[in-house]
């Protein structure tokens, strides 16, 4: 059976675009308010636009650490509580380890661990409140990880080890708070239609169209559909891990 949001508030971050425009739709459907973060805030008003009713729209970038504090205290600020945090914001950048430009490293740690980080130990403090009152009595913290957090894969090392961390993280945090009602999930998205790809050097983009092209691939709302599915259960019941691949895809 799946519960209702009502009364919660939902924080997603990277929702600008693909799966957390799509999951916080999806969230705000199944009644929480919702708070929109991400760089791009004309894309964050247009969904605010489309989503109605009151949410919150707030430009942050999550791997400055003062903008990811900032970002959970305007939320508590405005909503007046935190029951969902979905740490969505992340970047792909692929190629070989040998002559690869270090600067794609740099930003796939910043972003996909560190931003994520930052994020959560921001909102742990308001999660754990929420997670001792009504209406709910349980709050999630939902990690977006990747296929790549369980694979590792050549020309993808250094995004395999951020998703690889992301993964550790959440095991260790999940242990850590599980037993006070904070549930911990991580998702782990095959390939799925998002800007991920295009962020790629041009030579990166033709390798990965070539090997996905003729896959029929994910599409933003079913990771969605996931993620909504994982933090609507039961207070008893905590799904901590779920892997969603297209189902042409063979790892």
């Amino acid at each position: 059976m799946t519960e209702r949001l009502d009364g919660t508030v939902a924080l997603v971050t990277g929702a600008s675009s693909g799966i957390g425009e799509a999951t916080a739709v999806a969230l705000a459907e199944a009644g929480a308010s919702v708070a929109l973060v991400a760089r791009r805030r004309d894309r964050l008003e247009a969904l605010a636009g489309r989503i109605g009713g009151d949410v919150l729209v707030v430009g942050a970038d999550v791997t400055d650490e003062d903008q990811a504090r900032a970002m959970v205290a305007r939320t508590v600020e405005h909503f007046g509580r935190l029951d969902t945090l979905v740490n969505n914001a992340g970047v792909m950048l692929l190629g070989p380890i040998v002559d690869a430009p270090v600067e794609e490293w740099r930003r796939m740690v910043e972003l996909n661990l560190l931003g994520l980080l930052y994020a959560t130990h921001a909102a742990l403090p308001h999660l754990l409140v929420a997670a001792g009152s009504e209406p709910r009595r349980v709050a999630d913290v939902v990690n977006v990880s990747s296929v790549a957090g369980r694979f590792a894969r050549a020309g993808s090392g250094a995004y395999n080890a951020t998703k690889f961390g992301v993964g550790a993280f959440s095991e260790s945090l999940r242990q850590e708070v599980t037993g006070r009602h904070v549930r911990v999930s991580l998702v782990e998205p095959g390939a799925v239609a998002t800007e991920l790809i295009s962020h790629n050097r041009p030579e990166v983009v033709e390798g990965l169209l070539a090997t996905w092209g003729p896959v029929e691939v994910l599409q933003p709302e079913d990771i969605a559909d996931a993620i909504t599915f994982t933090v609507t259960r039961p207070r008893r019941a905590s799904v901590n891990e779920v892997l969603v691949r297209p189902t042409e895809q063979e790892r």
